[in-house]
């Protein structure tokens, strides 16, 4: 691959730990999906972008290729199995093959008290948050026992140990339980599964607002209460995160794409807190 004087990640060393591979990355248009692709293109990758958005998704695409690099786009709605089977399936027809799979889909729609959640926003969380990357794992991980290689990295949240979001940190907390136990049974085939947990984190590129599908269904929290609940999230934010400051998505993504990486090699079924002081009791 000729690349060229243009850099997509800074942050980026200048390791070339995917020269050849294939990586797949689904929710790539932009957020740390975005940071991801552009990270396995300047490390060598052949990538595939997978988002829901055509516009944003070709975008990450033709900066790839600009770069020098190899990239193809997948346009689908991940939280249907379908469409899940489709992005895997058209990586290994155009590949033959699938080193790495970054499932970045997701992301809470609303940030309140549980008890102000509707019967439809805790489903539209759910749907959102935890059904793609269970369909992709499900999907990839038997080309890859086929191959007796490859590395899935999936994405949870702090929320899992933090407040005002619970049934995105309830899917997402259900994610940390599909990769380690996922993990268990496909590492003695050669396949790592690993998850990333990131605090709150910056997308400069955001095109697509959280709410996108889901404009129908209002903030629910009455508003006499709204000034006192967003104090709440504002003293959580200033005390849960070490740094004191949000993270930038290529910040994640060099977390994900090393634990995608063969320097990773001897870790699986691990959860790797990103910018948060969050323990998990696993």
């Amino acid at each position: 691959m000729q690349q060229s004087s243009k850099v997509l990640d800074a942050r980026a060393a200048g390791g070339r730990r995917f020269e050849g591979k294939v990586a797949v990355v689904a929710g790539a248009g932009q957020g740390i999906g975005s940071a991801t692709a552009k990270r396995f293109a300047q490390e060598g990758a052949i990538v595939v972008v997978g988002d829901m958005i055509e516009e944003t998704a070709n975008k990450v695409r033709d900066e790839i290729i600009d770069f020098g690099g190899k990239a193809t786009t997948y346009i689908g709605n991940f939280t249907q199995r379908e469409h899940c089977v489709g992005l895997i399936e058209q990586a290994i027809k155009e590949h033959g093959r699938i080193d790495a799979l970054a499932n970045i889909v997701g992301g809470t729609i609303w940030n309140q008290y549980f008890w102000y959640y509707t019967p439809e926003q805790i489903e539209a969380e759910v749907g959102k948050s935890f059904w793609p990357s269970i369909w992709l794992c499900w999907a990839v991980v038997p080309h890859m026992l086929k191959q007796k290689s490859g590395a899935i990295v999936n994405l949870a949240t702090h929320a899992v140990a933090s407040t005002h979001r619970v049934p995105y940190a309830a899917s997402k907390g259900g994610l940390i339980a599909l990769t380690t136990s996922l993990s268990k049974e496909v590492s003695p085939f050669g396949v790592r599964v690993n998850i990333v947990a990131p605090h709150s984190t910056g997308a400069e590129d955001r095109v697509t607002p959280r709410k996108h599908g889901y404009e129908g269904l209002d903030q629910s929290v009455p508003q006499d209460r709204e000034s006192e609940q967003e104090a709440s999230i504002q003293q959580r934010r200033a005390t849960e995160i070490p740094m004191g400051r949000r993270g930038e998505a290529e910040e994640q993504a060099s977390a994900i794409v090393f634990l995608a990486s063969e320097d990773a090699s001897f870790i699986s079924g691990q959860v790797l807190p990103v910018g948060g002081g969050a323990t998990y009791p696993f």
